[in-house]
């Protein structure tokens, strides 16, 4: 089928399902739509999306776009881009130049609005650079703290996440060859001030880098004069898509809304041929014919560094779909990369079932690599919350395609997220000794569990925030506070709070666990209450809960009280109160709880008798 016959087919299909309140069929027609990059084809859809009803079980933010340039278009994008990450979103398009005034003043339009995130999208006409500086050093540190000084107006007079966009430098800020040594020049000066807010940034701003954005799309093909000239747009209508996909993901990360999960297939994706056939030596990986193969899984295993978990879902015999890991000496990635190996002849949505369940994650937290487009439409009918990626035919190409993905996106990083692959692998290891195992309590034995518990600090706020914002199962209050908010409220007099690390025989899981309750009289009530779902089913929750109780008894409280918000995700935690001995108090008509437990009546509660507490 010819492109433009496909792209209106989907329309059609689009509007169909909207008519319908089919959901699960739109929410693929979007993706597919969104993916394909057009931009008339995603304002098509933007218009058809209006005339339907919100995003069942979505979440629902404002984004308030600011910036230099005229960014109605941009804004519509963006709107159907976050619907494609799964985000219900109102966007605000502010004035074309009126990003200094909106921030600077606590009662302009901007904060009435009480946006989720602020959106700073400049272009580079707005650099205070000179065109030639004695002093650059000096000019660059000054332009930094100015942009800097308009993400603390944000911060301060609203609850708003920033996402600055990093200029895009056009090819004429360069006067020729010599600026990129010189300085002083305006395009060096530039590319610092660049890197230098992307720094500045740390974990409470989030960045896309429109540089980069622009390099990918051709510069030539980015700038768009005649745009600027009509309709003072900076660059070209047809690259749209790509900042509002960067952006997109990035606010989808920091929601907790990224995937966790790549799923690979093997034979024609991580090596050409096929293994059963070809054996390990005739397979195509490395070398001229093979290098495209290898880059992708180079840039796989970078994925993994970064906290992504690696699994392999492939229709072979075990023992051969393993010899190359094994064998090979072009194989970039190694058995100990991959923390769900799945080798069979079941169906794949069957395989990659039972990868999710080993993992203990959703089907929504998988990403399908494949290059079969059998496999993948099978998949996408039988396991439509599962993701697919759609190969292209040469593998130089699969890079960008995995690259692309708006939910493989990270707002930001922490030291667990690269021992994160360790600790999946470790609970597959687990989950077979457990299989192994007589009876539970001689499963809990043999882990040889110890935890330790500590107060949240400065270096152990970043993984709590990230924590706060990914974990959806085992999250008992489902509160979604920023790092911000969570350094306020443990700085709280009376506050309560610990975090909990775990290891067991297979691994250090690192810090998985966190508690924060806020103290009123003689009453400590929990504000949040979660724990990794690598670590779920260790009975972890019963020494937090012995953590707790004990602190609340030291500082001379009588009751814990806690509530349960149902989720589509956090069901696993339904029972938590009753099993640790709390009486319900009261329970709403959405499902939502409230349980006390009373210290003096009860006592302290005993913890796990199977994780040895750490000094």
């Amino acid at each position: 089928m010819p492109d433009n016959e496909m792209a209106r087919d989907l329309l059609r299909r689009a509007r169909e399902a909207v008519r319908d309140d089919a959901h699960t069929t739109l929410r693929q027609l979007v993706r597919e739509l969104v993916d394909r990059g057009d931009t008339g084809e995603i304002l098509s859809l933007g218009r058809i999306l209006e005339n339907g009803g919100p995003l069942p079980g979505a979440p629902r933010i404002r984004v308030a776009l600011i910036g230099s340039f005229t960014a109605d278009l941009l804004g519509r994008v963006l709107r159907v881009t976050l619907r494609r990450c799964g985000i219900d979103a109102v966007v605000d398009v502010h004035g074309i130049g009126q990003y200094g005034s909106q921030t600077a003043d606590p009662g302009s339009d901007l904060y009435r609005s009480d946006p989720d995130f602020v959106v700073l999208a400049v272009h580079h006409d707005e650099l205070g650079l000179p065109d030639h500086s004695t002093a650059p050093e000096k000019d660059v540190e000054a332009e930094i703290r100015r942009w800097r000084s308009l993400w603390r107006s944000i911060q301060a007079n609203s609850r708003a996440r920033v996402v600055h966009w990093l200029f895009a430098l056009p090819d004429d800020l360069v006067v020729n060859a010599l600026d990129v040594r010189l300085p002083g020049s305006r395009y060096s000066m530039a590319v610092r001030v660049n890197a230098g807010l992307a720094a500045a940034a740390g974990k409470d701003v989030l960045v896309v880098d429109c540089d980069r954005l622009a390099g990918a799309a051709g510069k030539l093909a980015w700038f768009d004069d005649r745009s600027w000239r009509l309709a003072k747009q900076p660059f070209a209508s047809d690259v749209l898509p790509l900042p509002a996909r960067e952006t997109a993901g990035l606010i989808a990360a920091d929601l907790g809304l990224a995937k966790k999960c790549l799923v690979l297939d093997l034979d024609n994706t991580l090596w050409g041929g096929v293994i059963g056939e070809a054996g390990v030596h005739g397979i195509v990986l490395g070398g001229d014919a093979g290098e495209g193969f290898v880059r992708f899984q180079r840039h796989v295993r970078a994925l993994k560094e970064r906290g992504i978990i690696l699994a392999v879902c492939s229709k072979n015999n075990p023992a051969d779909a393993k010899s190359p890991f094994q064998e090979h000496p072009d194989m970039v990635l190694r058995l100990s990369d991959i923390s769900s190996f799945s080798a069979s002849w079941d169906p794949k949505p069957e395989q990659l079932r039972r990868i999710a369940g080993h993992l203990g994650i959703g089907l929504d937290s998988l990403v399908l690599v494949d290059d079969d487009p059998v496999e993948r439409a099978q998949v996408r009918a039988l396991l439509p919350e599962a993701e697919v990626i759609d190969l292209p035919e040469s593998a130089w190409e699969y890079v960008r395609a995995v690259r692309n993905h708006p939910l493989l996106q990270q707002a930001w990083a922490t030291e667990e997220d690269a021992a994160r692959a360790d600790s999946y692998r470790a609970r597959e290891q687990a989950k077979q000794y457990e299989e192994e195992s007589d009876t539970l309590e001689d499963f809990y034995r043999g882990l040889e569990m110890s935890a330790r518990f500590a107060p949240v600090d400065a270096n152990s706020l970043p993984r709590v925030a990230q924590m706060v914002v990914k974990t959806n199962q085992f999250n008992v209050l489902s509160r979604r506070h920023s790092a911000a908010e969570l350094a306020e409220l443990v700085a709280e007099p009376g506050a309560l709070h610990f975090t909990a690390r775990l290891r067991d025989r297979f691994t250090d899981h690192g810090l998985v666990g966190f508690l924060l309750a806020r103290t009123d009289g003689d009453t400590a009530e929990m504000d949040s209450w979660l724990l990794s779902c690598r670590v779920v089913g260790r009975d972890l929750e019963r020494s937090m809960f012995g953590v707790f109780a004990r602190q609340a008894a030291a500082a001379g409280l009588r009751r814990l009280v806690g509530e349960y918000f149902p989720t589509q995700k956090n069901h696993l935690v339904a029972d938590l109160y009753p099993r640790l001995g709390f009486t319900l108090v009261r329970e709403a008509p959405d499902g939502a709880t409230r349980w006390q437990y009373d210290l003096v009546q009860r006592g302290l509660p005993e913890p796990s008798p199977f994780i040895k507490e750490e000094s």
